[in-house]
This record gives C-alpha cells, sequence and structure tokens, in this order.
C-alpha cells in the first residue's frame, strides 16, 4: 500500500458521503434518524395524511390549554396538575411508540390504546374527585388504591419510552424501600394496609406525582418551552450561526469557535443536549472535519459545546425556573449567578480548540466570505424576543407566566415579520404587496401551528420526567432515606468536605445518565443537594454543584450520550469521542468545586465587590488555561513533555483553588511554564529552519500536494 496519495478537493458532500450510512438519505445528514437513536424523546410515531391533521391539531389545543389555564385558572392544584398529566398520557401514547423499531405509519396497537385509556381515567378520575379524596387522607378505598397503581405504572411506562429505563430502576427501587419501610415501621401493618398508604402519599399527595417537580412544569416550563418552539422557528439559529461565524469564524481553526459559541447560544434555547448536538451539530461538525480536526475531536467540541447549552443564562433550558423554586429566591437571581460560572466553562472550550488548531495549522475562513456586519445589524431584531423576556422577568412587572405568554406573542410577531421581508425579497416580479402579505399570513399560521406542536411534543418528556422525580424526591422524604444517605456521607466525609462533594459527584453522574436536564436537577436537589447543605455548603452553591454535575453526565462516559450523537454525525468512535469531550469540558467538573470552596464565583457572601469578582474570574480563567494546555497537550504550537503537563496541570488547579498562596504558587508555575517552553519552540523553529536549509528536497514528494493515507495514520 502507498505511504502517499494525492489530495483531492472535498466539500459537505464528500464529508457527508462518509458518514455512516444509517444517518444519511438522499445524500445529506438525516438529523431524525440520528436522533431516534440516541434521544429517547425523538423516537416518535409517523403520522400522515388526515391521522396527522387529527393529532397535531390535538398537540395544538393542549399546547394552548396549558397556557390558558396557567394564567387565568384558580381551580385547586392537585385538580390541575392531575387533568394536566391525564392529558400528557394521552399525547404521550400517541406520540411514543413500545419499541424504537416500532415506525410503522399510522399505527397505534390495541394494547396502547388500552394503556392510554387506562392512565387518562386514572388521573381524570383523581382531578374530577379532587376534593372527595383529599379528605380521605390515608383511608382511601379499594377502587382509589387500584386506580393510583394503574396510574403510575401507566406513567412508569410513558417514562421508559420517551425518558429511558434508568430513572424508571431508581424510582423502582425506591418505591419497594417505600413499601418495604411502611411494612416493617408499624408493628400492625399488613401488606394492603402499607401498600394504600404507600399508593395514598404517591399519588393522591403533593408528595408524588404531583408534587413540587411537576408544579413547576405546569406552571413555568411548558410555557417556556412553548416559547423556546417559537423562537427556533422565527430563524433565530441561523442568526446565531451566522453572528458565531462573524466573531470567530476568521480566526485560526475557526469553525470549531462558531460551533461553540453558536452550541452555547442554541442550546440554552433548546435545553436540549443531544437535540442541540444534532441541530447545529449538521452543520458545525462537517465544516470542523473540512477544516482538517479530526472527527473525534470535531464531535467532542460540538457535544461538549451542547450540552454547556443548559448552563448558559437567561433560559438555561428551564432548569433556571425550578432551581428558583428549590432555592427560594427569583428566577433572575439564578440567571445572574450562573453568568460566570458558564463563562469559565465555554472559555475553556475556546481555548482548547484555539490550542488544537494551532497545532495542527488549521486556518480560518476568509473574512470576505463571512456574513458582513451590516447584514448581523440587519437581522438583529430576531433576538428581541429574548430580550423582552428578560426584561419582563428582570422588571418583575408581570407574573414568570405572564412573561413567557407576552414573549410568546412577542416571538410570533417578529417571525411574521422576518417571514414577510423574507418572502418581499425573493417576490415574483411585478407580485404585489398584498400577495406577498397574504402569503406571509399563511406561513405564519403553518409556523403557530408547528411552534405549538413542537411545543407540546417537548412538553411531554419533561412532565413525565418531573413526575417520576416527584415519586423519588416522595420516597426519599416520607422513609426518611434522604437523612439515612446524608448522615452515612457527612460521616465518611468527617471534616474533609472534598470528600463529602466527590462522592455527592459521582452519585450525580449516575443518576444523570440519560435522564433529561430538567428531571435531571429534580433528582439532584432532592436526593444530592441537601447532603451539600448538611456539610456546610451554601445551598445556592449546593443546587448549582448537582446541577452541573448531571448535566456532566451527557458527555461522560460510559453514558454520553450527547458525544454518541456528535459520533454519529462525525463517524467518528464513540468512546474516543465521550472521553474527548470530558477533556474539552474539564471546566464543568473543576468549576463546581470552586464556586463550592469560593461563593464568589456566584455572586454569594458578604465579601462581593466588583474587584473580588473580577480577581477570582481571573485567577479561575488562567487556571482553566493551564488545565487545557496539559490536557491538550500543546503550548506555543508544540507537544509538552509529559513532566511538563503535570506541572502545568499542578498550577493550574493551584489558581481554582481558592487562597492566596495557591493562587500565587499556580501562576508561577504556568508563568514557568510558559516560559521554557516558549524558549523551546523557538529553538525547535530555529534548529527545523536549519535543518531544511542544508537537507536536499528536489528529491521527495511535496507534501502539500500530498497527504498520509488514512488506513495508514488511523493504524499508527
Amino acid at each position: 500500500m502507498a505511504l502517499f496519495k494525492k489530495k483531492k478537493d472535498s466539500d459537505t458532500n464528500d464529508i457527508i458521503a462518509e458518514l455512516d450510512p444509517a444517518v444519511v438519505k438522499d445524500g445529506t445528514i438525516d438529523t431524525d434518524e440520528v436522533m431516534r437513536k440516541y434521544d429517547k424523546e425523538s423516537n416518535t410515531r409517523i403520522w400522515e395524511g388526515v391521522p396527522k391533521i387529527v393529532v397535531t391539531a390535538f398537540l395544538v389545543l393542549f399546547s394552548v390549554y396549558c397556557i390558558c389555564m396557567t394564567l387565568l385558572s384558580t381551580e385547586q392544584a392537585e385538580a390541575r396538575l392531575a387533568r394536566f398529566l391525564a392529558f400528557i398520557i394521552v399525547i404521550g401514547f400517541m406520540i411514543y411508540p413500545a419499541r424504537k423499531t416500532n415506525h410503522r405509519v399510522n399505527h397505534i396497537p390495541w394494547y396502547d390504546i388500552v394503556l392510554m385509556l387506562a392512565g387518562f381515567g386514572a388521573f381524570m378520575y383523581f382531578a374530577m374527585n379532587c376534593t372527595e379524596i383529599l379528605l380521605m387522607g390515608a383511608r382511601i378505598e379499594p377502587i382509589h388504591v387500584a386506580l393510583g397503581i394503574i396510574g403510575i405504572l401507566v406513567l412508569a411506562e410513558l417514562c421508559r419510552r420517551c425518558v429511558g429505563l434508568p430513572i424508571i430502576i431508581v424510582v423502582a427501587c425506591l418505591v419497594i424501600y417505600a413499601f418495604y419501610w411502611q411494612m416493617t415501621s408499624s408493628s400492625n401493618a399488613d401488606f394492603y394496609n402499607s401498600l394504600r398508604k404507600v399508593v395514598q402519599k404517591l399519588f393522591y399527595t403533593t408528595s408524588g406525582v404531583i408534587g413540587t417537580p411537576i408544579n413547576v412544569c405546569y406552571t413555568y416550563i411548558v410555557l417556556f418551552v412553548i416559547f423556546g418552539a417559537f423562537l427556533e422557528r422565527t430563524g433565530i439559529a441561523n442568526f446565531f450561526i451566522s453572528l458565531a461565524n462573524r466573531i470567530a469564524g476568521w480566526s485560526s481553526g475557526g469553525a470549531a469557535k462558531v460551533s461553540v459559541i453558536a452550541s452555547a447560544l442554541c442550546g440554552m434555547v433548546s435545553g436540549s443536549s443531544v437535540g442541540n448536538t444534532v441541530t447545529t451539530g449538521s452543520v458545525t461538525i462537517p465544516m470542523m472535519k473540512k477544516t482538517g480536526y479530526k472527527p473525534e475531536f470535531a464531535g467532542a467540541v460540538e457535544a461538549a459545546s451542547s450540552s454547556g447549552g443548559q448552563i448558559m443564562p437567561p433560559i438555561m433550558g428551564a432548569a433556571a425556573f425550578l432551581m428558583a423554586e428549590y432555592i427560594g429566591i427569583p428566577y433572575i437571581e439564578v440567571a445572574t449567578k450562573a453568568i460566570i460560572p458558564a463563562l469559565l466553562y465555554f472559555a475553556g472550550i475556546f481555548i482548547a480548540v484555539h490550542l488544537e488548531a494551532k497545532k495542527l495549522g488549521l486556518k480560518g475562513t476568509p473574512k470576505s466570505e463571512l456574513p458582513t456586519i451590516p447584514y448581523l445589524l440587519k437581522n438583529c431584531y430576531l433576538i428581541l424576543p429574548l430580550v423582552l423576556l428578560v426584561w419582563l422577568v428582570a422588571s418583575g412587572t408581570r407574573t414568570m407566566a405572564a412573561s413567557a405568554a407576552i414573549s410568546i406573542a412577542g416571538a410570533f410577531i417578529i417571525g411574521f415579520i422576518n417571514f414577510l421581508l423574507n418572502s418581499w425579497r425573493e417576490r415574483a416580479e411585478g407580485e404585489s404587496f398584498g400577495a406577498v402579505f397574504m402569503e406571509t399570513v399563511k406561513i405564519a399560521a403553518l409556523m403557530v401551528v408547528d411552534a405549538f406542536s413542537a411545543g407540546a411534543k417537548n412538553t411531554i418528556a419533561v412532565a413525565v420526567a418531573c413526575a417520576m422525580a416527584g415519586m423519588i424526591a416522595g420516597c426519599i422524604t416520607v422513609t426518611g432515606l434522604a437523612s439515612t444517605i446524608i448522615n452515612v456521607i457527612v460521616l465518611m466525609a468527617g471534616d474533609f468536605i472534598i470528600i463529602g462533594l466527590i462522592f455527592t459527584m459521582i452519585c450525580c453522574l449516575i443518576l444523570g445518565m440519560g435522564v433529561p436536564t430538567t428531571a435531571n436537577y429534580c433528582i439532584m436537589a432532592s436526593t444530592c443537594a441537601p447532603i451539600l447543605i448538611q456539610l456546610g455548603i451554601d445551598p445556592i452553591c449546593a443546587h448549582f454543584f448537582v446541577f452541573y454535575f448531571g448535566i456532566a453526565a451527557d458527555i461522560t462516559p460510559p453514558v454520553a450520550l450527547a458525544a454518541y450523537a456528535a459520533s454519529a454525525i462525525a463517524k467518528s468512535r464513540p468512546m474516543a469521542t465521550a472521553v474527548n469531550a470530558t477533556k474539552l469540558g474539564i471546566a464543568k467538573f473543576v468549576v463546581p468545586y470552586i464556586f463550592a470552596f469560593s461563593p464568589i464565583l456566584l455572586l454569594v457572601g458578604d465579601n462581593v465587590t466588583l474587584p473580588a469578582v473580577l480577581l477570582n474570574t481571573g485567577t479561575a480563567l488562567v487556571g482553566v488555561f493551564g488545565l487545557q494546555c496539559a490536557l491538550t497537550n500543546t503550548l506555543f504550537h508544540h507537544h509538552l513533555n509529559p513532566v511538563f503537563r503535570i506541572i502545568l496541570a499542578i498550577g493550574g488547579l493551584g489558581m481554582m483553588i481558592p487562597g492566596t498562596v495557591s493562587d500565587i504558587a499556580g501562576l508561577v508555575i504556568i508563568i514557568g511554564m510558559c516560559t521554557v517552553q516558549y524558549i523551546l519552540s523557538k529553538k525547535h523553529h530555529s534548529t527545523s529552519a536549519l535543518s531544511d536549509e542544508t537537507s536536499n528536497t528536489d528529491a521527495l514528494p511535496k507534501l502539500n500536494d500530498l497527504e498520509l493515507d488514512e488506513t495508514v495514520t488511523d493504524n499508527s
């Protein structure tokens, strides 16, 4: 086999042709197939024709119902939440099949209809007889016990379909434990009475499926999910990508930097690590590979950046609203406190891709080919709904629900204006404004239907996962298991808080595997955050700590769904992509420890002043730089000596550990290593230049026109 072969020009189609045939259709990336493979929420039934119209109409009506009920209803909370879950079960079984491979068109099996009606009947019965059942307390009758069991089992099956097994396994173990605890906690407890009490707690009280998580989902999250669906359809994603291209596309390895910025901006709106990875990755990953990045690195950049969208203010994938409810502070405070940690995280990825680009000698896109500033200014009105939302929430003049509803209306207006302008620019010769306007009305109407439909679909998995999270919290609270876990970890940690933090981190990474962000945080807030609070960590820092590590599960092997989805597009090794994503997202593993010991990064504490915040942010940023140099194995365009890598990592961690002594020591180490590496790189350049002058290059093939054979490169 020849060692060299002629280089040929490649374009996007060449890159796409390299992809797994399973994710390629008609020469383009089939993002739907990737989503179905790696994202439970996208494994949906296929409806066409009249059935599709009926299903879509039901989804639209459900979204409108949620908005109206949230804004206008004064009904008892238990009744509203039970009815909400009844409708969720109906649309859930209409959308999600029992198996991943069951994609027959316009088909729903009889057993799904039976499950749908049984679950709907159980929750609707509770909603219609809410007051009577609540007055019974623990004396509910056998019919109520049977309906409660049916409702819980049907909800669990729907959760298996749209969320996955991990959360079901956790819930099942805790329910069994709750039943065992109920049997053994009383001397005269029998099987039926124990079962009745468990069902009553988990189904008919706010300590179970209709607990805090589903209440927050119904009150806030549904509206913001619908808002996100409207925002995506206004064309804001394309604007974000264009903006990212203008900001960073011209620099070394600009394609990867564009991916970082675009994924951060789009991710905060979408709220799904896998969804954001596939949506933006279908554009950015082929672009990165074409630039010269290895497939594993390109996929890792997209996965790490997309999983960070949920920590990016102001929306933060809707989990910020849950956090505000759990901590008891206004939402705008949560978004404000999240700014510095999010910037540190994305700065770490940005530094890593820059170092990799310099090492590989990659160039950026010529400025003449980038979106122009006038173009961006002309389209900057697309972000107005987002600005409106932030202003309404920050001003406090409206409730959260009202702010979301007004922002939805604003997104529709902006979308209509965008469609009208585009239609006018692309109009046929001689076409009147009236004809263009009427065509825009049709497009806008379809956009509204599509957005309401997508919002309802996206709500299903979040609502079901929140209901399961409520059961987890209920089992832990009722049985006293939370206190037991806390006492064990506190006892094991002793006076060393770091040990408790490490144990909590491991719990978060395990419990967060394959679970959507919102439900992920609900589980962490119920199980892990109290542990840290008991250890003496500030409650705000404790909740941010578990939030970060719960999300980190999306890029952490062995269950790194965002990384695996990116690897399908990049045609890379899944585990290698996940490992690279973990290295790129190292800040997500280090920054939580920083604000656990130094809350000033979250703007918490009595010593929060501008100089102190800037100093702590600066030292943390230098520390992230040192760590990324060590992990990417490059500085000043050259590989690092293994000893230098270890020393740089120590220096980076020293800069990130709160304290003047550690900061000074870390700074001295990093400056020293940078100086030594700079001198060595200069010496290397001088030696290389001298060698080039004295060598006879005429007899060798020109490497500018040749490249290594891929098989040989892979084997090496």
